[in-house]
């Protein structure tokens, strides 16, 4: 076997992992396990908190962008988090019109809690690999993270 047809074999095998990983029942299923105790966030406002929680205060319509859901749904699924008091609506700054969503005290404290449970789950399905596989996988993960992210950085440019 050449090194590109194993390349990519290898490339199916992620691109074929990720499809997986990224359908919307294995999130929801995964976001329903990871929700599960925390007051005030489900399976469907998940994406919005913890997306709010990597991109920082931003407007609905940029958060959607960033989470792949609509603003629509995003808004709604926001005024759900606000009447739990997880985030808060604030004046933006750099529009009188707009408002920026930020997290509260309290969905930090839930982002923390849901990363916890996140890292707990995954620790846990990961406990029977060896210690140099587990580490190995997370160096790769991240490369290809980081590469694919860099990737979109530039398409956007």
């Amino acid at each position: 076997m050449s090194k590109t047809t194993r390349d990519s074999t290898s490339a199916a095998r992620v691109a074929s992992a990720i499809g997986a990983l990224t359908l919307r029942a294995t999130r929801a299923g995964l976001y329903g396990r990871l929700t599960s105790g925390v007051e005030g966030v489900d399976a469907t406002t998940y994406p919005v908190l913890s997306g709010l929680a990597r991109v920082g205060p931003v407007t609905a319509t940029k958060l959607a962008e960033a989470i792949g859901m609509e603003r629509t749904v995003t808004t709604r699924y926001a005024t759900r988090l606000q009447e739990a008091g997880l985030i808060a609506r604030r004046p933006d700054p750099a529009d009188a019109r707009a408002t920026r969503l930020a997290l509260t005290v309290e969905g930090e404290r839930a982002v923390t809690a849901l990363r916890g449970a996140m890292e707990s789950f995954v620790a846990k399905e990961m406990a029977t690999w060896p210690p140099d596989e587990a580490a190995a996988f997370a160096t790769r993960l991240e490369r290809l993270t980081q590469s694919l992210a860099q990737g979109e950085a530039d398409r956007s440019r």
